[in-house]
């Protein structure tokens, strides 16, 4: 079982994909970093594919939750290149892509990771952050977020890891939150004036 962090008090199973809806500033992202960041602690390894911020930002926000020097964090950047630092190259940590709809690419580098952290450190426990669904859906159609969201979701259950997936649910019509809902086994909801909700397939 995962845990879902200090604030959510909740356990789910292996191969488990969470949507974290809620609308801005609402504490989403802060709230997906809490939950990868209760893995770390534990030795487990975290994955975050970033659209709206560096790896730069991330992995700072990250240690001021946990201490990850030597443990297994790595980052998705999909921005730095986007911006303009067409130079900046992979690292052990790091692993870029030319902007948030490279979705091949985005899907490459996760698998990368996973496998680095699976044969080369001998981890099987790994929790997936996607901070924000809502930039991908700026740049591409519904169509093609749900087939690339199907196939993200799968990889994550086929390592029996944990996936968090944070959404501006007010940027989206009823619509497309009703289908993207369907791809996860799980929704947190976030509020800017109370504690977040979470409800479970089965519950």
């Amino acid at each position: 079982m995962y845990d879902l962090g200090p604030d959510l008090n909740e356990e789910v199973q292996p191969g488990t994909n969470v949507l974290v809806s809620g609308p801005p500033l609402s504490g989403k992202r802060s709230l997906c970093l809490d939950v990868l960041a209760s893995g770390t602690e534990k030795g487990e390894g975290a994955i975050v594919v970033t659209t709206k911020d560096s790896a730069d930002r991330v992995l700072g926000d990250f240690k001021t939750r946990t201490p990850y020097e030597d443990r297994p964090v790595a980052v998705v950047d999909c921005v730095t290149r986007q911006q303009g630092m067409a130079d900046v190259r992979d690292d052990d940590r790091i692993k870029y892509t030319s902007s948030p709809v490279d979705m091949t690419g985005i899907g490459i580098k996760l698998s990368e990771f996973l496998q680095t952290f699976s044969r080369g450190q001998g981890i099987e426990r790994n929790r997936v952050m996607l901070h924000s669904l809502s930039t991908v859906l700026m740049y591409a159609d519904l169509q093609t977020v749900f087939r690339f969201l199907h196939v993200f979701t799968g990889r994550i259950q086929s390592v029996n890891g944990l996936g968090v997936f944070a959404i501006d649910e007010s940027a989206h019509d009823e619509q497309t939150m009703n289908t993207l809902k369907q791809l996860f086994d799980g929704i947190v909801t976030t509020q800017e004036d109370g504690p977040p909700s979470v409800r479970l397939a089965g519950d």
